[in-house]
């Protein structure tokens, strides 16, 4: 299970990640990651970036990642390969500069054609599980998405989905929130049916930003055969 190159040049190189394969450890299991992957083929991405003090007080390395996916989430992805270069791009991520779009199926009937949720995230109880709670535009904490339908099929809708902030679990949150579940998703969608998918679908389409010199630049990893389109 290895990440495919998308492009690279002397700044960044952009992959397209496999669903399955993790970003780096989470400090509890010992499994490849998508940092091991990176360190095996860049050696010289050590010390690029900033190391995630896990819970348990280790140090992790995240050698030139800029952004995360969840582990069962598909798509591109952006990894700096200075430090020059990282902190421009994590500068342009806390701003909200880059767009992201990501494709979806979910569960059922979606009646309007498009929309944007509006909702803080918050950690519930439950391990592993995030919680929405409706708020407004105003509210520092609100998390925000905006999606169309792109087709709607038997028992599903098709979504392009355009989160405008960066919560953990965002869409799967939101969209559970809202009474459309994600295809998949064992977590925020328990005891629905998986329709025969094999993994969470949820893929990172695309992603776009400017360059310092101010060249907009977009980058897009294709749909696997999985979502039929």
């Amino acid at each position: 299970m290895e990440p495919r190159i998308i492009t690279e040049n002397e700044w960044l190189i952009v992959l397209d990640k496999p669903a399955g394969l993790i970003v780096h450890s989470d400090g509890r299991t010992v499994e490849p990651s998508l940092a091991d992957w990176l360190l095996t083929k860049w050696p010289a991405l050590t010390g690029v970036g900033e190391a995630w003090l896990s819970p348990q007080g280790e140090s992790i390395p995240r050698p030139g990642i800029v952004h995360r996916l969840d582990r069962t989430t598909s798509g591109v992805m952006i990894v700096a390969k200075t430090q020059e270069a990282w902190e421009y791009l994590r500068g342009e991520f806390k701003a909200r500069r880059v767009e992201k779009i990501y494709r979806t199926l979910v569960h059922g009937f979606m009646e309007q054609q498009s929309g944007r949720i509006v909702a803080e995230i918050d950690k519930g109880g439950t391990p592993k599980r995030w919680f929405a709670k409706d708020t407004d535009e105003s509210d520092v904490r609100a998390a925000i998405t905006d999606w169309k339908i792109l087709e709607r099929r038997d028992g599903l809708t098709y979504i392009e989905a355009m989160p405008r902030t960066g919560r953990t679990h965002q869409l799967r949150v939101h969209f559970a929130h809202i009474g459309h579940s994600i295809v998949g998703d064992h977590i925020y969608a328990e005891g629905k049916p998986d329709f025969g998918f094999k993994r969470v679908m949820l893929h990172a389409y695309s992603i776009s930003f400017a360059l310092p010199d101010g060249e907009k630049v977009s980058y897009t990893a294709p749909l696997s055969r999985e979502f039929g389109a």
